[in-house]
């Protein structure tokens, strides 16, 4: 199942930092529409005469219209960013005031997938300009499959919106208002990324950075791991040439028959143990040895229907992980498993399960996405073994049905397990507060705009939004991949 409709034809172009968008508005261009005329300008032509009107002073039609949730003229009273319609010549930009951190980046491909690297900058910052290291693989037009590459990219001079009051800052902020710069290293892939992620593993001289790998699935069916521990050295070393050699990948792991989506690294596992998923719903777990080489075990997990989606390892448990399939379910599996089965099962969806976020702070907790829009939070202590008397379909502990297109990516916020980010095909990021508590009847409606729980803390405007992080070791910073690339911290968060 693929999930790429990027627009190749708008995003050729060198690679570039990106301009903070301008004030927040619905722009409507400049058209020829002559004066409105005031429907009650009548009734205000003297100051002595009376006015008939509603209970509240205002005219029946007005209150009335109001109370439907719609304007005077009849149209939606409340535009709701992912499911409103723009009106021709209209543009949506986002409001300076909500956001503490904006910036927008542009690659010369869109990537459909990308991970933050962790650095040696320290954690729990609030000094800005900000920066922060990405990898990212891009998705070129199907006749320039050699234009393809994985970005090791490195982004700074990410300043604060002007005004914000940071009180958090702890340090100088000289220099805040200068332009972002993004700075990268190209290595070259002949196929388009599917997804990729980075994992550490820390070195034994305290002195020398750990060693950064990345696992790129790729639409060749071929996963490559790659070591960029030099071209992120280089970004601090003006003048150090990355050889071709470096560019070549460390391993190639051939043993999926069918591209695929799904791939995680094992936290716990710091040598480094891969877990890769494909479209035949089969898994390969693939160790790195003592010696700095690679093993793919030739035993697959096998156990979905369909196209294995998504997988993430268990973040307490070393042995354990989950896969979520486009056959509705969810799988918990132990590797250390001879008959390669899942030790769980459970029909979450009747649609695809796209997306899986294993919250690392409440480790019983997992949030999944599904095809339809309906995004959901589970308690695995409640998940039974089929075959026993309290097995069935497990009920989520809070699920939403506000996104109207499928779930494109979710993630728990790495330290408040209460916040959730969640991206969508309906071209936007919502952030969520899972802290506010749930209601039957007030759950549904926020301010009186219905269909709005009041758990939606924020909604950013991201054009085709396919997958997002929380930064590791900024607080509140998020980075989304979409038409461009898209960094931000709300004042929500």
């Amino acid at each position: 199942m693929s999930k790429r409709n990027a627009d190749e034809d708008s995003l050729a172009g060198p690679l570039k930092g990106g301009d903070r968008p301008d004030a927040m508005d619905i722009d409507e261009k400049p058209n020829d529409m002559g004066e409105f005329e005031d429907e009650f300008e009548d009734e205000f032509e003297s100051e002595d005469e009376i006015i008939e009107a509603g209970v509240d002073g205002r005219p029946d039609a007005e209150r009335e219209a109001e109370e439907a949730g719609m304007d005077v003229d009849g149209r939606p009273g409340t535009f709701i960013v992912g499911r409103s319609k723009l009106d021709p010549g209209q543009t949506l930009a986002p409001d300076p005031t909500t956001y503490r951190m904006l910036h927008n980046l542009s690659t010369p491909w869109p990537c459909l997938s990308f991970d933050i690297v962790r650095d040696n900058l320290g954690d729990n910052r609030s000094v800005y300009p900000a920066t922060m290291y990405t990898v990212a693989g891009t998705q070129a037009d199907y006749s320039k499959a050699n234009d393809n590459s994985l970005l090791v990219m490195k982004l700074s001079g990410l300043s604060k919106m002007e005004g914000e009051d940071d009180s958090d800052s702890s340090d100088d902020d000289d220099g805040e208002d200068a332009d972002p710069i993004l700075e990268s290293k190209s290595i070259p892939l002949t196929s388009t990324t599917n997804r990729v992620r980075s994992h550490q593993t820390p070195s034994q001289d305290p002195s020398r950075p750990p060693t950064t790998l990345t696992a790129t699935m790729t639409e060749s069916t071929n996963v490559f791991i790659h070591d960029i521990t030099p071209h992120l050295a280089s970004f601090d070393a003006p003048g150090t040439l990355i050889t071709a050699q470096q560019n070549k990948p460390v391993c190639t792991i051939r043993a999926h028959k069918s591209e695929g989506y799904a791939v995680d690294w094992s936290t716990l596992h710091p040598a480094g143990k891969l877990l890769t998923g494909d479209n035949d719903g089969i898994i390969y777990l693939t160790t790195r040895t003592d010696g700095g080489g690679f093993v793919t075990d030739t035993r697959p997990f096998q156990g979905h229907a369909s196209s294995v989606e998504e997988i993430q390892w268990s973040p307490s448990e070393a042995s354990v992980f989950a896969s979520a399939s486009s056959d509705g379910t969810i799988r918990i599996w132990d590797i250390r498993s001879k008959s390669r089965k899942p030790a769980l099962t459970m029909q979450v969806s009747n649609v695809d399960v796209n997306v899986m976020s294993w919250s690392r702070q409440t480790t019983h907790l997992l949030a999944s996405g599904a095809d339809d829009g309906v995004w959901g939070v589970w308690d695995l202590r409640q998940w039974k073994p089929s075959g026993t008397s309290t097995a069935g379909r497990p009920t989520p502990i809070a699920s939403f049905n506000y996104h109207k297109e499928q779930i494109t990516s979710v993630e728990w916020h790495p330290t408040d397990d209460s916040i959730i980010a969640v991206a969508a095909g309906d071209n936007t990021v919502t952030l969520w507060d899972l802290a506010v508590e749930l209601d039957d009847e007030e759950s549904k409606d926020t301010a009186g705009v219905q269909d709005v729980p009041p758990q939606l803390l924020f909604v950013h405007y991201q054009k085709m939004a396919k997958e997002l992080h929380w930064h590791p070791q900024i607080p509140g910073a998020l980075v989304a991949t979409g038409e461009e690339f898209s960094v931000f911290r709300t004042i929500s968060v």
